[in-house]
């Protein structure tokens, strides 16, 4: 009875203490990125929309939102932008706005000539596979 009692004592040690990690481990956000690599001012606009929908959605606090901007895209986020007070709501909202720096490089842009508020990438397709990989839902609007 003693021998019984201790092994479901140690066993129930066992199950608690692998079981703990993974009932207490929070649920991963998901991921969701938004491509931007064209010039046209309504697929900008599209582009924003889709973060809010997003985050209107799913909970801006439940899901990760990315948008990735690169090539002819880099207009979106100049600092002249005519959506740059779009691309302010968007990042006070929580979304991460990345340009990549591939892009500027090859247009000749420097950090002075973007959006004071956003992040950088050294390459946007580079940044779309990544999150591809790790799961990621990528949307081109």
């Amino acid at each position: 009875m003693i021998r019984r009692t201790f092994f479901q004592f140690v066993f129930s040690g066992v199950v608690l203490a692998l079981g703990a990690p993974v009932a207490l481990a929070e649920p991963a956000r998901p991921g969701v990125l938004i491509q931007v690599s064209d010039d046209n001012p309504k697929t900008w606009n599209q582009a924003l929309n889709v973060v809010k929908n997003i985050q209107t959605a799913y909970g801006k606090d439940k899901v990760q939102v990315e948008v990735v901007v690169f090539g002819l895209g880099s207009g979106m986020l100049k600092f002249d932008s005519t959506i740059a007070n779009r691309v302010d709501d968007a990042l006070a909202e929580g979304a991460d706005v990345l340009m990549c720096e591939n892009t500027m490089k090859g247009q000749k842009l420097t950090k002075a000539d973007m959006h004071p508020k956003i992040a950088y990438v050294k390459a946007g397709v580079i940044e779309i596979v990544e999150k591809s990989k790790q799961g990621w839902t990528v949307v081109r609007p």
